[in-house]
């Protein structure tokens, strides 16, 4: 089965009409994207959109030979004109299958928000799921039972959870082909576009591609171990949780605690809580050493910083006497069974700390000892992990990559 992607954005394209935004200015020449529509072995169009006959002619395929025109989405502008001798465009109900004239099998696959998916297995045996802008499966039972889709096409960035739900079903599986359509001016093209996919386990090509099912497309893998530094609400967390958001379950372990009376604190958790999948579980704990080595899913250790600030209380750090005859060795002790338990395990972990140094020094010598502290913590940390990203104003550094 062959695909060809006349458009990879979604509806009103990219750029979008009149939007002055920085992600529509770059998204010009090869960066530009028409609506998002499939031409499956130039005889099923999923999708109708505007310029399809060029798109198609720009690609090197004719819609001469289109026997179905399918769409998943409601289309809220005008209307778009049918080019002369496609068929008319229609829609299949939820969960009824239609067997096309060229030897194709479309099942519909209901979503759980307004539109509608499609299941199309081809004559040889491929298996595409076409999901709409901002769709998901409404269900498991929808997309179970056979085998792995051979391809996917969704929309990755918007709806990461849905993917995670697909890889939990056993839809989508580690030889599937996951292409992100319907992509919007919310993450801006080129590189940014790139990496975000790459989390996903997704990728990005351009309008006019042709995908022959089966073939083998690389795709990074997640590093094992990631650390993502940055300053205060700098976006550091929210960049931790988007690399785990398609994975089908993970385990948030925060080590922020509990402060009795601090309203202001718990509105602080409440926020990251409610940004979190429903799918994820949270643990409360700074003893992250059993953790680390215990099998499981990917964990979220959000942050180092306040797991540094818990083994400092536990080591008397704070009082100069203390942290000179006993506090230092405690502490050297704690991190470096840390560091060490970062290096060993084999789950996938992305931890989250504080980058400090570059600001006010503190005028205490207890605030100066957790400055340096945490720096060398992160230093250590840092030097455990394939990947290591720093985020200044929500924009991601690349400081460390893996090897490709």
């Amino acid at each position: 089965m062959e695909l060809t992607l006349l458009g990879t954005g979604t509806p009103e394209g990219l750029p979008r009409p009149d939007c002055p935004c920085a992600a529509c200015a770059v998204s010009v020449g090869g960066r530009s994207r028409a609506a998002t529509a499939v031409l499956v072995d130039g005889a099923l169009l999923l999708d109708l959109t505007p310029g399809a006959v060029l798109a198609g002619a720009r690609a090197g395929h004719s819609l001469a030979g289109v026997r179905q025109v399918l769409l998943t989405h409601p289309h809220d502008g005008p209307a778009v004109e049918l080019p002369p001798g496609l068929p008319a465009a229609g829609r299949v109900p939820d969960g009824r299958e239609l067997a096309v004239i060229s030897g194709h099998r479309v099942r519909a696959v209901p979503m759980d928000a307004p539109g509608t998916g499609y299941e199309v297995t081809g004559p040889d045996g491929g298996r595409l799921l076409y999901l709409p802008p901002g769709g998901a499966p409404a269900g498991t039972s929808e997309v179970t039972g056979q085998r792995p889709y051979d391809v996917v096409l969704a929309d990755v960035l918007g709806r990461p959870e849905a993917l995670a739900r697909l890889r939990a079903s056993g839809a989508v599986g580690p030889a599937t082909d996951v292409i992100a359509v319907h992509l919007d001016h919310d993450v801006a093209p080129g590189r940014e576009l790139e990496r975000r996919c790459a989390v996903a386990g997704a990728r990005a090509v351009p309008d006019g591609t042709t995908v022959t099912v089966g073939e083998y497309h690389p795709v990074p893998d997640l590093p094992r171990r990631t650390l993502v530094l940055g300053g205060a609400r700098s976006g550091k967390s929210v960049e931790a949780e988007r690399r785990l958001e398609s994975f089908p379950e993970v385990v948030y372990v925060a080590t922020a605690g509990t402060r009795n009376g601090d309203a202001e604190w718990a509105q602080r958790i409440g926020l990251h809580r409610e940004r979190r999948p429903g799918s994820w579980r949270t643990l409360e704990t700074c003893e992250l050493v059993p953790l680390l080595a215990e099998e499981g899913p990917p964990l979220l250790i959000d942050c180092l910083a306040l797991w540094l600030t818990d083994a400092m209380d536990r080591a008397g750090a704070w009082d100069d006497a203390v942290w000179a005859e006993s506090g230092q060795r405690k502490l050297g002790e704690r991190t470096a069974g840390l560091v060490a338990a970062v290096r060993s395990t084999r789950r996938h972990i992305v931890l989250v700390s504080n980058e400090v140094g570059s600001g006010v020094v503190p005028a205490t010598p207890s605030g100066r000892r957790f400055r340096d502290e945490l720096g060398r913590l992160n230093a250590r940390v840092a030097g455990e992990c394939e990947h290591v990203l720093l985020v200044v104003a929500g924009q991601v550094i690349v400081l460390k990559e893996p090897p490709v």
